[in-house]
Parts: structure tokens; sequence; C-alpha cells
């Protein structure tokens, strides 16, 4: 068996003989060649190796690079190897695309299953005609890419049942004929298969990350997922490769949107690889596919008649296909007890409880979801009853609430901690949500918290770790403060690492520094590397310097070097430099060769500047634009302007074109102003966003001359922004016919700001009429922002009925700006119960604080009711960003109600969290 690989496959057997060849040629050893190549030494001896698959596309090259063997020829073996997969034996993941059923990838059904299908089958099911959209032909695009050779991305977004996963099925057709693979990461976990595998994927394969959520949001593997991604797209010798992923709207939104200051960013790589990469699916038929879809339906396609008959005008034909009237019809009239039974799967899942809710949970939680006289009707076998109406099939497609059988949890011998952690509790039986009814509860309900059933029941009856920290979580951020304190503590018990950490965090700020270290263990246990990194601090503050590197190494083991290189700073910081050093190595080791860039500036600081300059070197060499940088000052202040040169445009190639920038400040300081001059041309060579940066940068300074000069480079390079720029230049100097023209030309090419901009200097310049004819086509392009500016018009002008018009008007279309308006209107006129009704619409906007702010404003007033029901209400809606400012400074949450609120909403009674905490304190301490 240990040759098994190779026996099997003859190109396998030549790459192998050929790589040893070269190692025998230069009298290298398999350390001395991962050294070489830049390669962990595993890696190599796996890649060496007859009883292992074929080694990667990237371990190959840089294989072959390191032996100075032909990397073309090799990687063409690797392929060889890759594809041919007798035996049982597969070397690369995915099967070829004619070999999926579409519903096995996850598109909706639209049909009734087969009469040929059966036990053991997937079920073929008719799918309706496909009607292209604007979408599809986004997609087609980009599949034409990667067919001749382009590795491509795309994930598409919208809301459930609008058609993504159909879509990408649809678009990935013609890759099928020309032989490309599929694959759908999914076993064990969708997360775990993809973080495993991703470094497998032969070329001309489709990754398939239909519901990405599972992947990029996963809380463990989701970051290192997006990075695996995007190396795949970036290596040359992996593609072409096609990754698409389809989102909700929610989960775009929130992997896309920026940290507030202060704040964590846990999908810093997730947002760098959506950028540019999402394409939005609407949710509705627009006219031109609406009369594709009926030349189908009149060509003898019944789904799509049938479809069509009824969604009408509103062209909501994927929902209807997949059932999604008749799913919310279902639960608007089901049972009290069936209704009840849904509400509580729809909390669930909108406060974070996973796609498998428990039976136990759904039936213990529905209590406090009926009225008293619907509770009193119940009969012994209520419960069967409900989930049998609930279960029942929607069009043959889809049940309000299934039941699901989740899969076979197939581990590895030895799990890693960090991905699996516990396996949840698979007892009894468990149910799903549909999709549809999923999303109408989150928006539905989005400002109820859930009864105190469904609470207790969640503590009784969830066990997985990640369900009750999100419920926690969930809790906290209605101010249900007690109930926050016993999930926390329920759970730890069950390996939620944030919880077992912030438990030992108050163990240790209450002075119990032996039970936080018991904590901490804990949930190091359980895969956590931050609590690594806080037993090896408190061991280092022990004096038990030892203690603390092992520690920081098991953290470094785990995927972390921040242990490793807290210790380092903290070595050098305490003047040891040779242990901050030999800390910053191993960081190196593990494949962080930033590190390097420490030692360098250590050495350099030690005035050891040649030692400096070759870390830099390396560190350069590892693609650091810091580094290059960095080196390109050293050569200026040595006086090798051309070194120091060479290095600058390296950078800039490598994007960092402010390297360039910087050089030739200095050129210019040091009286140099032809060789600055060249430089700062450099620089401007490298587009218009380059440009605009260093003419603001110019215009900071005070250069206007130059800054006008390097604006008028980036308008001639495309850029409006720059024109607008200008305008606003002109306009300030005085030059107001200069700075029309300026504004017309970015206007003309499609800027909306320069719209307004041009629109503002005509209403101050008394054209009211001319501000209004551009305000309105900034609306009529879809800008809210024409619409709030034409109600200032009015407001201004006296015309309070207009102005309220055209605020609603522009709150329709998305604007909280014009909501804020509106409540200030009413709020001047009196109009209390206006304003409270303007800033509910705000909050079901996602824009919660503008009840808080509300309620103090009633607070300040005098008037204790009114601010008291407002904040209940924002309570309910639940804001983490809100409650964390709360958390940092006392506000009208902590005046009202000190120890928080009951689920119904009333205060509850005093209690203390040490009474759920106890001091630990080690045997046999007095």
């Amino acid at each position: 068996m240990h040759d098994e690989h190779d026996s099997l496959d003859p190109a396998l057997t030549e790459l192998r003989e050929r790589l040893t060849s070269g190692m025998a040629r230069m009298q290298l050893n398999q350390t001395d060649l991962a050294k070489r190549a830049g390669l962990g030494r595993t890696t190599v001896s796996e890649a060496l190796s007859p009883a292992k698959p074929a080694p990667s596309p990237q371990t190959v090259a840089a294989l072959a690079r390191a032996l100075q063997l032909p990397v073309e020829e090799l990687l063409e073996l690797q392929r060889s190897a890759v594809e041919d997969t007798e035996g049982g034996v597969r070397s690369a993941p995915g099967r070829s695309i004619g070999e999926w059923d579409p519903h096995d990838l996850e598109v909706h059904p639209a049909g009734p299953r087969d009469a040929a299908s059966g036990p053991g089958r997937s079920g073929a099911r008719t799918m309706p005609g496909y009607v292209r959209r604007e979408h599809d032909r986004v997609l087609a695009g980009l599949v034409k890419d990667a067919a001749v050779g382009r590795s491509r991305a795309v994930v598409l977004v919208g809301s459930s049942s609008t058609g993504k996963t159909r879509a990408c099925w649809e678009a990935v057709q013609p890759l099928a004929a020309q032989g490309w693979r599929l694959w759908h990461p999914f076993d064990p976990t969708r997360a775990q298969d993809a973080l495993e595998d991703l470094p497998r994927v032969a070329p001309r394969t489709v990754v398939w990350l239909n519901e990405a959520q599972h992947y990029l949001g996963d809380r463990v593997a989701g970051e290192r997922i997006a990075a695996a991604v995007h190396q795949l797209l970036v290596t040359a010798e992996c593609g072409p490769v096609l990754v698409l992923g389809t989102l909700w709207p929610e989960y775009a939104a929130r992997y896309t949107a920026l940290p507030a200051p202060g704040e964590g960013d846990p999908y810093s790589r997730v947002r760098e690889l959506l950028a540019g990469r999402v394409l939005t699916v609407p949710e509705t038929f627009e006219a031109p596919a609406l009369a594709a879809a009926s030349a189908l339906a009149e060509g003898g396609d019944r789904l799509l008649a049938d479809a069509l008959s009824r969604a009408g005008a509103e062209g909501r034909v994927t929902q209807d296909l997949a059932g999604a009237p008749e799913l919310l019809n279902r639960y608007r009239h089901a049972t009290p007890a069936a209704a009840a039974v849904l509400e509580v799967a729809m909390d669930a899942r909108r406060l974070g409880v996973g796609l498998h809710l428990p039976q136990a949970f759904l039936t213990d939680a529905a209590a406090d979801y009926l009225t008293d006289t619907d509770y009193d009707q119940l009969t012994d076998d209520w419960a069967e009853q409900a989930f049998a109406e609930l279960a029942a099939l929607v069009h043959g497609k889809q049940a309000p609430l299934r039941r699901t059988t989740p899969r076979t949890q197939r581990r590895p011998p030895a799990p890693s901690p960090a991905l699996h952690g516990p396996a949840p509790s698979t007892a009894g039986p468990v149910f799903r949500l549909a999709d549809y009814l999923e999303q109408h509860g989150r928006t539905s309900r989005r400002h109820l918290c859930p009864p105190a059933s469904f609470w207790h029941a969640a503590h009784t009856h969830l066990t997985d770790p990640d369900d009750l920290g999100n419920l926690t979580q969930a809790a906290e951020n209605r101010h249900r403060l007690q109930w926050a304190h016993s999930l926390r503590h329920c759970a730890a018990d069950h390996g939620n690492t944030n919880a077992l950490l912030l438990l030992a965090v108050m163990q240790e700020e209450a002075g119990d520094r032996y039970g936080a270290e018991a904590l901490y263990r804990q949930a190091a246990d359980h895969g956590s590397t931050d609590a690594l990194l806080r037993l090896a601090l408190m061991r280092e503050q022990a004096g038990d310097l030892d203690g603390a590197e092992a520690l920081a190494r098991r953290a470094a083991d785990h995927g972390s070097t921040d242990a490793l290189g807290s210790l380092a700073l903290m070595r050098e910081q305490a003047g040891d430099l040779d242990g901050a050093e030999a800390l910053y190595r191993q960081i190196a080791d593990h494949g962080f060769p930033h590190a390097l860039y420490h030692l360098a500036r250590m050495r350099e600081q030690a005035g050891d500047l040649d030692g400096a300059e070759a870390l830099y070197q390396q560190t350069a060499d590892h693609g650091s634009t810091d580094a290059l940088y960095r080196l390109a000052e050293m050569r200026e202040q040595a006086g090798d302007l051309d070194g120091a040169e060479a290095l600058a445009r390296r950078a800039a190639d490598h994007g960092f074109p402010h390297a360039l920038y910087r050089l030739a400040e200095m050129r210019e300081q040091a009286g140099d102003r032809d060789g600055a001059e060249a430089l700062y041309r450099q620089a401007a060579g490298h587009g218009s966003q380059t440009l605009y940066r260093l003419a603001e940068m110019r215009e900071q300074a005070g250069d206007l001359d130059g800054a006008e000069t390097l604006y008028r480079q980036a308008a001639d390079h495309g850029s409006t922004d720059a024109l607008l720029r200008l305008a606003l230049m002109r306009d300030e100097a005085g030059d107001r016919d200069g700075a029309e023209a300026l504004a017309r030309q970015a206007a003309d090419q499609g800027n909306p700001h320069a719209v307004i901009y041009l629109a503002v200097m005509m209403q101050r310049a008394g054209d009211c009429d001319g501000a209004e004819t551009l305000y309105r086509q900034v609306a009529d392009h879809g800008n809210p922002d024409g619409l709030v500016h034409l109600a200032e018009m009015r407001e201004e002008a006296g015309d309070r009925y207009g102005a309220e018009a055209l605020y609603r008007q522009a709150a329709d279309h998305g604007s909280t700006h014009a909501l804020v308006h509106l409540a200030v209107m009413m709020e001047e006129a009196g109009d209390r119960n206006g304003v409270e009704a303007v800033i509910r619409q705000a909050a079901d906007h996602g824009k919660a604080d503008a009840l808080y702010r509300l309620a103090e404003m009633r607070e300040q007033a005098g008037d204790r009711d009114g601010a008291e029901a407002l904040a209940r209400q924002t309570a309910d809606h639940g804001n983490p960003r809100d409650l964390y400012r709360l958390a940092m400074e006392p506000g009208i949450f902590t005046r009202l109600w000190p120890y928080g609120l009951d689920p119904d909403g009333t205060p509850t009674s005093p209690w203390r969290a040490s009474m759920l905490i106890e001091r630990t304190v080690p045997p046999g301490t007095p």
C-alpha cells in the first residue's frame, strides 16, 4: 500500500522521479529543499511521498523553481495526475458538471417529482424554462472569461427564492461541454470541506459556494476560507477556475460593512474578496423578462404558465415557483398551535440559532406564543397535530416546517477543536424552517422580543455552543440581562469559547486569577487561540517565561501568531533583544514573513545597517511593499539614487505608488527638483486614482497650483471626481463660470454628485427652476438625495406640505436622512404621534438609534412614561452598536432598568451576577 498512488498514475510517478532527480543533482535533502522553495518540511515530504495524493499546483511550481526545473512541464504532469482518478482515488475535489443534478446543488424544485424517480435516487424534477435577465448576461461574460483561461469569481446577492442558484446552474452549462468539473464543498460541514480542499482545486473547476454565509460567515474558518479563495484566484498555476456564490442581502451588507471606530473587524478578508465581485439579482421580473416568460408559457411550459397566473404584474415569478406565496398563506391561516411553532422557529433563526431546530425546543417554547384561550384549548396531542400540519407540502415543493436529518459528521481521527468544536446533540427529531418564511420572520418580527418560554426552552434544550452564544448576545442586545447571563453560563458549559473567555475575564477582573486561568484553559481546550494568548500573557506577567512561550507556540500551531508577536514585543521592550529576535524568527517560520520586518527594524535601531538591509530584502522578496519602501529610503540616504528609484518603482508596481511620491519628496527636499519632478511623473503614471490621491496631498500641503495640475491630469485619465474637485477649487477662488463649466463636464460624464453641485450653484444664484430640474434628474436616476434637496427648497419657500411629501418620497426610496427631516418638522409642529411613527419607520430600516435618541429627548423633557415606552421599543429591536455604547457609558436603559428587562418588557427584579460566578481558589488555599 505504500506506493498506492504512484502505481496507479504514471504521470504522478514521473513527476516525483523528476523532483527527486533534481534534488540529487543539486545535492539537497528535503529540509534544504523546503527552505529553498519557501515551503513547510511536511509539504515537501508529502509531495515526494508515493503514498500521498498529487501535490497542489502551487507546491509543484515552487519546487520546480527551487530545483531549476521547467515549471510548465511539471505542472502538466501534475494536471495529468489530478485528472487520472482510477481505483477510487480522487486527487482533486469535484466531478464533471454533467454528473450533477441541479437540485443536489440546492436549486429550488419547481415541480413534482418525476414518476421515474424512486428510493435511492435524488429524484429528477421538471424545471421551468429559464428566462435570462441582466444579471445572466454579466454571468455569461464571466463564464466566457473562465473558458478562455482567466480565473473569475462572483457572488449573486438577492432575497430568498429570487433565482440566484438557478442562474449559477444555467451559467455553467457552456463549461460542461468543455469538460469542466464542479465542486460543492459540503461534507462533513461546508466550512470544513472548503477549508481543507480549496488548496487541492484543479484548473477548469467551478467552486460552488451556494449559501456562501456558511463558508464566509463561519465563526472560525470564514476569514481563512476567503483568503484561500483569493489565493486560488490569483495563483496562475491553479487557473482557470470559476468561483460562484450566493448570499442574502443582509449577509452581504454585514460582510461588506466597514467596522465602526474601536470595533473589531471580523470580515476584513471577506470584504476584500467580495469587493467588485458582487452581482445583484432583482426580486422581480421586469417587462422584458415577463414577456419572455409569457412566450415560454404560451409554448407549453405549464410551470411558468401557472406561476405567471399567480404572480401577475408584480413579477415575483421565481418566488411563486418556489412556493413563497402559499407558504405565507399557510402561516397566516395556520391553527394557533401551528402558528406558535412557526413563530418560535422564525424567532430562533433571526436570533442566530442554526438550521436544525430540535422538536423539544420548538414545542416547549411555543407556550407563551399562545393566548390564554388558545392555550387552555390545547389537546394532549396538540404538538403532533401542529407538526403534521406544518409538514404538508406546498405545491409539491416545500413545507413550512419540515423534518430533516442532519448529515453524519464524518471527522478525521484527530479533529482540530478550533474548526470542529463539540458535536451538536442529535437526541430527538429536528426541523428546518422554509427559507421564505425565515426571511419573512426576519422582517415582520424584527421589532419583537421573544417571550419567556422561548428563552427557557433555549436554556433547557439547546446544546450547540454557537446557538447558545448567539442567543446570549441577542438577549443582551435586548437588555434582557438576567437571561443573557444564564445563557452565557449555559453556552460556556457546552464549550462556547466566547462565553468561556468573557467569564474568565470577569473572574480575572474580580481578582480570581486561579479561576480565570481554569476557564481560559477550558476555552483553549475547545480551540480558542485567544484563550491561549491570555494564558501566555498571564504566565509572562507571573515571570514564567518558559510557560508563556510554550502556550504561545501552541497558539501558533493552531494558526495564530498573535501570542508569539505579543511575547516578542514584550521581550523587545524589556531589552531582551535576543529573545525577541528568536520569537520573531519563529513567527516567520510559521508562514508570516512580515515578522522579518520587525527584525530588520531592530537591527537598524541597533546600528547594523547591513543586517537590516538583508532582512528588509528577505521581507520584500515575500511581497512586502513596506520593506521595499524602507529599502528605497535607505538607498536614498546612502546616496544610491538609482537603486532607491528602482526599489520605489518595484513598490509602485506592487500596488504602492505612494513610494514613488515619497521618494520624490525626498529629492525635492534635497534640492533635486529635476529628479523630484521625474519621480512625480512616474507616480502619476499609475492611474487616475493615484493622481487624485497625489493631488489631495498637494492640496492638503497648501500647494494649490500643484494640486490643480494633478487634478487636471487625473481628469484627463477619466476621473470625474477630479473634475468636480477642480470645480470646487474654481468656486472657492471666485471663478463661478469656470466652476460651473467643470461641474457640467463631470455631470455630463455621469457623476451624480456633480449634478447636485450644479443644482446647488443654480439655487444659490436664484435659478430655482433650473435647480429643481437638476434635482429631479438626480432623483429620476434613483438617488433620493435629489428629493431631499427638493424638499429643503420647498421648506425654505414655506411650502411645508410640499416639503413633507418630498421627504416621504425620499424616505420610501431608503433615505434615513429624509426621515430625520420629517421627524424634526413634526416635532416643531407638535405632532408627537407623527414623530414617533416616523422614528419607528427609521427603526424598521435598521436605525434603532433613532428610537433611542427620541426616548432620551422625552426623558429630558420630563416625560418619563413616553421615554420608557420608546426605550422599551428600542430594546425590543435589539441593536448591538447602541448597546455597546450604552455599556461604555450610562444611558437611558441603565437609568430606567439597572437590572434589565424580563422578556415581556417589565423591569427585572434585583439580582446579582455574582450569584452565578463563584470565586475559585487553588486546593489547599485557606
